[in-house]
């Protein structure tokens, strides 16, 4: 091995910020992943009561994917270019994440959705969750067949139909195969989003179209969760789990003790909780039987243990995360970085409205993740390598490989 080599590969498990990358993100990124790592162990103590091998298990999966997601993290950072997006590896990745998609689709359901695939390994059941990549990969499909188009007098569907097909086939399996409605939306709102950044005339037509889905999408939120929402929902086409979850967020104590039950219970938490907390450790509610609490429903044990001061330990990371991104997606001009960027912050404050507005009751639970906080593997991966492809950007824009 060459000493480049060897450096290199030092370079992949090192803590310092990658050369030329952006040192607030950097130091964000690593503080969630330990703050993170933490409230994983205090949470699971709970559900570790009658299984003793429930902590020490959750933290190792926990732990191996967070060095993994470190290191994916540092090779995007090192690696990725936009020549990366025109690679015959790009589309083969991309066909790939779909035929997982398509792989979940077919697994056993677990709580109404069959979003993930078991890889049973020593007794160990470790799961994978392909929605969660598959958001990254969007961005970087529409940063790909919509950035940066030079051609003024390119068809339109030359510029569209691909990535649209994409997001609509990714869509598509995860609402009617996997039955992952609230990964469904996050994917909708990330692309939606990403297509109103390139500037190409032939684009404007269906932007338009798609900032009036976005509008009618955001206003059907506020009619089913006003007054009249009970009687909207019963014309959805909504499986019985999914309309409790949105009566819960009209109203949770019409049935406290079943629908309602891990809505209240997070309520109570957060009551609990205060501006300090009841101290590290401490939570209550871990020890009854509230489900999802290490997990969807990780910040209620949060506010409990560490009060409104332990949900700021999370929101200020958050936002120097996605300042720092858009502020540098408003600095270029290349269309391609532009989407990539606002594409990693948009994944960062989706996730976090979903997730924060599902715990409070303000939306439906849709089971989306808090990003670093809660237990899971996927989504520590796939955001840390989201990270990494945004460093990888920052850094060549700054040593003005593009404007």
């Amino acid at each position: 091995m060459s000493e480049n080599e060897t450096k290199k590969k030092k370079s992949l498990f090192s803590l310092r910020m990658p050369q030329g990358g952006d040192l607030p993100i950097h130091l964000s990124i690593l503080f969630l992943a330990i703050f993170g790592l933490l409230m994983i162990s205090s949470a699971s103590m709970g559900l570790a009561v009658n299984n003793p091998l429930y902590l020490p298990i959750t933290l190792a999966k926990q732990i191996v994917f967070l060095i993994a997601g470190y290191w994916f993290m540092r090779m995007f950072s090192a690696s990725f270019s936009f020549d990366s997006l025109y690679s015959t590896h790009f589309g083969s990745w991309s066909l790939g994440i779909g035929a997982s998609l398509v792989a979940a689709g077919l697994s056993a359901a677990v709580g109404g959705s069959r979003a993930w695939i078991r890889i049973p390994i020593s007794g160990v059941d470790l799961t994978i969750q392909p929605s969660e990549f598959a958001k990254v990969m969007l961005i970087l499909i529409i940063a790909a067949y919509c950035g940066d188009i030079r051609k003024r007098y390119a068809k339109a569907s030359d510029l569209w139909t691909k990535p649209v097909l994409f997001v609509l086939g990714y869509m598509f399996i995860v609402l009617i195969m996997q039955r992952d409605l609230g990964s469904m939306v996050v994917m909708g709102l990330i692309s939606l989003i990403c297509f109103e950044i390139p500037s190409h005339p032939q684009l404007r037509r269906i932007q338009r179209v798609l900032a009036l889905i976005l509008l009618i999408g955001i206003g059907s939120v506020f009619l089913i969760l006003s007054p009249m929402g009970e009687k909207v929902i019963r014309y959805l086409p909504l499986q019985d789990y999914q309309i409790n979850r949105i009566l819960s967020a009209i109203n949770p104590f019409i049935d406290q003790y079943d629908a309602g039950f891990q809505l209240v219970n997070g309520l109570v938490s957060f009551a609990s909780g205060g501006w300090t907390g009841l101290g590290f450790g401490n939570s209550v509610r871990k020890y009854t039987k509230f489900p999802a609490a290490n997990n969807d429903f990780i910040l209620a044990i949060v506010v409990e243990e560490l009060g409104i001061i332990g949900f700021a330990l999370i929101f200020i990371p958050y936002c120097i995360i996605v300042f720092r991104l858009l502020n540098y997606a408003l600095k270029m001009k290349s269309e391609r970085g532009k989407i990539i960027l606002v594409g990693v912050a948009m994944y960062i404050v989706i996730h976090a409205l979903f997730n924060i507005g599902g715990v409070t009751g303000m939306i439906p639970l849709t089971g989306v993740p808090l990003l670093m906080i809660s237990a899971g593997g996927s989504s520590t991966l796939s955001l840390m390598s989201a990270i990494g492809i945004a460093q990888a950007v920052i850094m060549r824009y700054k040593r003005g490989e593009f404007e």
